[in-house]
């Protein structure tokens, strides 16, 4: 099956620093990868140059097959690569249907759109739909997102990037500092994503999290994968040796 998504020996420096040192990384449609690794490993970095928020000094991305050029984050957005991060930028004082919608919202019509006047009511009602479909299960449409959970904050944030992707999602640390149930949570919201055929890359240090939900494992180690894994016939000693040098295996480059 080709390949969704492809980076080709990255590489990528900061002053004297190579934060990627000819880093290679793979993407089927339908799938969860996660990319895991030590703090260093690259895994921010790599994530930045397939997002468009940073473009790597060499390598290629390929996507669907064709080489691309991803120079900024609305060229990445335009191509169907949307990015939750780790802060999850909502903007707290409004509700969840405007956060899904920020940025991209609905104009009423006729005169009153030409007013710049919002149909709030049409972002309501297809958030909701939106939110049902992912099982995103929050306690009001109508209050502030600054006033719900850490769990529900996180779910929005997924949902707003999944609403807008069409070929995959990058999540950066989704469930950091969240509570065991929102956790679960926002697992299922991952699973789902999934389900309704959207890519999920996941950049996760919660290794029993990482064997839930994956399908497949890519390990960085010191800028390079190092190691690529079936989530469902490896075990946690093995990312954890792979991640540290103590294991190894055949170049998976």
């Amino acid at each position: 099956m080709t390949a969704l998504l492809e980076a080709r020996d990255l590489v990528k420096h900061y002053g004297s620093v190579e934060a990627l040192r000819g880093a290679s990384f793979e993407l089927r449609a339908g799938e969860v990868v996660s990319l895991i690794g030590d703090n260093g490993a690259g895994k921010s970095t790599l994530v930045k140059c397939l997002s468009g928020a940073e473009q790597p000094d060499s390598g290629q991305i390929l996507l669907d097959g064709k080489e691309v050029s991803l120079d900024r984050p609305t060229t990445a957005r335009e191509l169907g690569i949307e990015t939750v991060y780790q802060d999850l930028a909502v903007a707290p004082d409004l509700d969840p249907a405007a956060n899904l919608f920020l940025g991209r919202e609905l104009r009423r019509g006729g005169l009153l759109g030409k007013l710049g006047m919002l149909d709030k009511k049409e972002m309501r009602r297809q958030a909701a739909t939106h939110f049902t479909q992912l099982g995103v299960s929050l306690q009001s449409l109508d209050v502030p997102i600054g006033s719900l959970s850490g769990g529900q904050r996180q779910s929005v944030a997924v949902a707003r990037s999944v609403a807008w992707a069409s070929k995959l999602v990058f999540m950066d640390e989704p469930t950091a500092a969240l509570g065991v149930v929102q956790r679960e949570r926002v697992l299922d919201v991952i699973r789902r994503v999934r389900d309704n055929g959207i890519a999920v890359v996941l950049i996760s240090h919660n290794m029993p999290e990482v064997l839930k939900v994956s399908d497949r494992i890519e390990v960085l180690r010191l800028g390079r994968r190092v190691a690529r894994f079936d989530a469902a016939r490896t075990t946690l000693e093995e990312l954890v040796g792979a991640m540290t040098g103590a294991l190894t295996q055949e170049d998976a480059a």
